[in-house]
């Protein structure tokens, strides 16, 4: 299983950070094992003190493809979830600035709780205008809309299968809206998606 992320996705949010917004997808990648399943906890790692949370919509890609054609990708959306993009901020402004790579800020182990539950396509009204949000300690913190994505579900699928050969039940992060933030122990995190059948909640994770 590859994880793919996309980062600056949303105009708001690159605003936020004081990045400009990008003219091409910007595409990263974690590892297996950032996965963090079933609503476990989060346990804060001694080697950063600004873990941010970034809540996405996640795709999980339904078949083989490479060099997709626009008028077929979103026949690769298999599925719809939520997760959290849990970003190493002080470790990935370090290494920003040196010019290096920042994947460590980015995969390291159980950076990306995952929902247990993805639901079809057919469950949503309109997969260019998913909405989805999320609370921290019971107030929310972000809350998004597809509509808003700097390049919609067609534009990443296309891109990614440019330099990636996507493979069933591969996972697309898609970006994350603006209101992103610092996460501390003991801090409880629950995500929201909107479908046919209404709001559902899709994850819960707390900080420990």
């Amino acid at each position: 299983m590859k994880i793919f992320c996309i980062g600056r996705n949303y105009a708001a949010h690159a605003a936020e950070l004081g990045n400009k917004a990008p003219g091409k997808p910007m595409v990263f990648m974690k590892p297996p094992t950032a996965i963090l399943p079933n609503n476990k906890p989060f346990y804060y790692p001694e080697y950063s003190q600004d873990i941010h949370f970034e809540t996405e919509l996640v795709i999980r890609i339904a078949k083989n493809g490479r060099h997709i054609q626009p008028q077929f990708a979103m026949d690769y959306v298999g599925a719809i979830g939520l997760g959290l993009d849990l970003t190493a901020r002080d470790l990935q402004n370090e290494l920003k600035a040196k010019g290096h790579p920042w994947e460590i800020a980015k995969g390291f182990d159980n950076s990306a709780p995952l929902s247990k539950e993805f639901f079809d396509p057919d469950q949503f009204i309109d997969l260019n205008d998913i909405e989805f949000r999320m609370e921290k300690n019971g107030e929310e913190a972000q809350h998004g809309h597809s509509r808003n994505m700097i390049f919609d579900l067609t534009t990443l699928i296309c891109y990614v299968s440019q330099f990636f050969r996507l493979q069933k039940g591969d996972l697309l992060f898609t970006g994350t809206p603006e209101g992103v933030g610092p996460i501390t122990p003991g801090d409880e995190l629950v995500g929201f998606l909107m479908t046919k059948g209404g709001e559902q909640e899709m994850f819960r994770t707390r900080v420990r």
